[in-house]
């Protein structure tokens, strides 16, 4: 019977010189499953492998029966084989266990650390597939530009680390421009902005804000810029963007070209409190709703009172008096009752 099982299951072996535990893989459909076997005294055996005639007949019922189950339920989990780990491991040695930021209970999802040049910490998840390195692992990373990552079957981890790095290397002067801003100015939108955000909205006063998008790719170039607030304050500052548009320099630094072209002094943690930015909106009295701040601001100069774009679409919905062209609505004030606008909110009719 050992000699059948040699040549049937050549990936399970005998761990006694009675030949009673065995251990090892079977593989079914192509995949791999680890089973130990005990075996009882002769006697108890039929009994015990449910009157199976020896243990060759018993494996192979059980590979029919795990055959069965994968073509019923084709995601089911199974066992990478011994070298996959192998290889794995060998990998993490040579790419330094330091490196290593999480690993699942399955080695199939690993988080991989790095440093840029200016010290900030990086993360690359790789999910690796069951015929890894023949078959290209899935990356993901926290950045403003596709990934890029080059695969062969001869890649490694190494090979993935060393172009993780230098991915992030040529982003290092788009995140020391944001770096810049979220230092020296009051950011209001995102409250938490990942690595991979492009996007800041910069306080410049009461109800006024600044909304740019920077270039990942061109960082230093005058970023895509829309001012928010109160007519009567936003059409001077657009007017002195337009004019000065010219003076952009790109050896300079992005905040200080905003700066020099709004002619303006932004804001910032050493000389102003937030919650002279944050003011909560007139109708739900709140300053975050869900994601949103209040950014539809009442043009009246006497007024200037601030509201969720939602919550002010929703009230004039409900007023008589309110009319609405195309995707705007037209109506009164719910503090002065002068006239204001807003844009539909998208998903509501």
């Amino acid at each position: 019977m050992s000699c059948l099982l040699m040549r049937e299951s050549p990936m399970i072996i005998a761990l006694n010189k009675e030949k009673t535990v065995y251990d090892g893989f079977i593989t079914v459909l192509e995949k791999d499953f680890r089973i130990r076997i005990s075996l009882p005294h002769d006697h108890q055996m039929k009994q015990r492998l449910q009157h199976s005639a020896n243990l060759m007949a018993f494996i192979l019922e059980l590979r029919t029966v795990l055959e069965v189950a994968l073509k019923s339920q084709p995601g089911c989990q199974s066992f990478s084989p011994p070298q996959y780990y192998s290889q794995l491991i060998t990998e993490m040695e040579i790419l330094g266990w330091d490196k290593l930021l999480f690993i699942d209970a399955e080695f199939r999802t690993l988080k991989l650390k790095a440093e840029d040049s200016a010290g900030r910490q990086h993360a690359i998840a790789v999910k690796l597939k069951s015929k890894y390195p023949t078959e290209a692992p899935e990356f993901s990373a926290d950045l403003p530009v596709p990934l890029v990552i080059m695969w062969t079957s001869q890649s490694t981890l190494a090979n993935v680390h060393s172009q993780f790095l230098l991915n992030v290397e040529a982003l290092s002067e788009f995140w020391s421009v944001l770096d810049e801003i979220d230092e020296q100015t009051w950011v209001l939108e995102p409250e938490k902005p990942t690595k991979a955000d492009s996007m800041r909205r910069i306080a410049i006063g009461n109800n006024v804000s600044i909304k740019v998008q920077i270039d990942p790719r061109h960082p230093k170039m005058l970023p895509e810029c829309c001012l928010l607030g109160a007519e009567h304050v936003v059409t001077p500052l657009r007017n002195k963007l337009n004019a000065n548009m010219h003076l952009w320099n790109p050896d300079c630094s992005v905040l200080q070209n905003m700066k020099d072209v709004l002619e303006i002094e932004f804001p910032s943690p050493t000389t102003h409190e937030k919650s002279s930015f944050s003011v909560e909106c007139g109708i739900c009295y709140s300053y975050r709703l869900e994601s949103a701040i209040p950014d539809q601001v009442c043009n009246d100069p006497r007024c200037g009172q601030p509201f969720h774009q939602v919550c002010l679409y929703e009230w004039l919905r409900g007023l008589p008096t309110s009319r609405q062209s195309f995707n705007i609505v037209f109506g009164e004030c719910p503090y002065c009752s002068k006239p204001i606008t807003v844009k539909m909110v998208t998903g509501n009719a």
